[in-house]
């Protein structure tokens, strides 16, 4: 009963995103890189977690308060980061109750709108190695991860993969670039995240679709556009090892207070349809898509669309959602415009129908005229004829 209600819930709610997990498995201590503006959720397993910020400095660390707008600290211990910026780079501590350190996060949220894309298909260059003009030991390069599965199966599809700022110093390990600069007021075009971008061919395998949203959008605002979201889409890959959570894997946003039943959330990319025509990122950045825009920011999951037609999203081969187009119809502003409109047919038609009418009384005076006058004439003839014999009878 729970189930069903919150599915109608569901249904009722807007399509959201969800927040992508992060986990040490085996470890009390990660350092990583992610991208600003994505939703994360931070692992402890420890009753009544304590979560701990703190911001890099130069030498040393300043303690931050969790109790941000954006920080939530879930029921299970869980830390939720909602729209991280990259002022939010830092570690992350987690303590028990007894103040006792759990896990340990140090995160560089890096800035996702400086993100640059390529396609290898339109031999576009990722950025290439440079020193740091901190000193001539130092060099900044682009740590990649792993590429992510094909976004459609059965004909051509695109994969990508995500690369991540780092700086590595003589023989020590590389670290990510804001991790290792702390607050050192330092620009260069070259420290930023990376996307890169590759068609892929894989078979289809059998899929068990499970729940679909069906939603409708209107183009609104002075541009006439609007905006649809992927559920389940992300711009990160799949781990290999996701966490348990209390949320839910439906297609609605799921409950902040969580239910009781565990799962494995999953990320896979996403693949957009427009009227059963696939967009595709080499299509983007060639320039060649004018109706559609795939925000970069979160791996494509947003679309902004520019006229109105059937938009299907898919992860990882299995429809997720479909919009189509609603047309608003306002009384005022069609209904009348539509009278209006047919007032002059009107018009037009009851100007002929009197014309005819006209035309049909002047041949039927006509008529009558020509009658009257014959009728004249041949009243006047037997007159004529009546007076000769008159005359003719006289004379006898």
């Amino acid at each position: 009963m729970l189930t069903t209600l919150w599915l109608l819930l569901c249904f009722a709610l807007p399509v959201h995103e969800s927040p992508f997990p992060i986990s040490c498995p085996n470890h009390k201590h990660c350092q990583l890189a992610l991208l600003s503006n994505n939703d994360i959720i931070l692992h402890c397993n420890a009753p009544g977690a304590q979560w701990q910020f703190l911001t890099p400095l130069k030498t040393t660390w300043a303690s931050n308060s969790t109790t941000n707008l954006n920080m939530v600290t879930m029921l299970n211990g869980n830390l939720l980061i909602k729209n991280p910026l990259p002022s939010h780079t830092g570690i992350y501590n987690c303590n028990d109750k007894d103040g006792k350190k759990v896990m340990r996060y140090e995160i560089d949220f890096q800035d996702v709108v400086t993100l640059h894309i390529t396609h290898k298909d339109l031999d576009q260059k990722p950025l290439q190695n440079e020193s740091l003009s901190l000193s001539s030991k130092q060099f900044v390069f682009t740590h990649w991860e792993p590429w992510q599965d094909c976004n459609r199966c059965g004909e051509p599809g695109e994969r990508k993969r995500l690369g991540y700022c780092y700086i590595q110093e003589s023989l020590e390990n590389p670290m990510p670039c804001w991790l290792y600069l702390g607050d050192e007021k330092l620009w260069s075009s070259r420290l930023r995240p990376e996307m890169q971008v590759e068609t892929c061919h894989i078979p289809c395998t059998l899929i068990d679709a499970k729940y679909v949203i069906f939603d409708n959008f209107q183009l609104r605002n002075k541009v006439g556009s609007a905006w649809l979201t992927c559920p389940l889409g992300s711009i990160y890959r799949e781990k290999g090892t996701a966490i348990s959570t209390s949320f839910r894997t439906s297609v609605c946003p799921p409950p902040l207070w969580g239910f009781a039943t565990e799962f494995v959330l999953l990320r896979r990319p996403v693949l957009w349809e427009a009227n059963n025509l696939s967009l595709t990122w080499k299509d983007q950045l060639s320039g060649k898509s004018i109706s559609t825009i795939m925000d970069s920011s979160n791996g494509g999951s947003w679309l902004q669309v520019f006229q109105s037609a059937i938009y299907r999203c898919f992860v990882q081969q299995e429809l997720m959602a479909q919009f189509n187009s609603k047309v608003s119809v306002d009384p005022l502003k069609f209904l009348v415009p539509e009278k209006s409109k047919q007032q002059p047919e009107a018009e037009k038609t009851r100007k002929e129908n009197a014309n005819s009418v006209l035309k049909g009384l002047n041949v039927m005076m006509l008529v009558g005229t020509v009658l009257t006058v014959l009728g004249c004439l041949f009243k006047q003839f037997r007159f004529s004829q009546s007076r000769k014999r008159n005359k003719m009878f006289l004379v006898k």
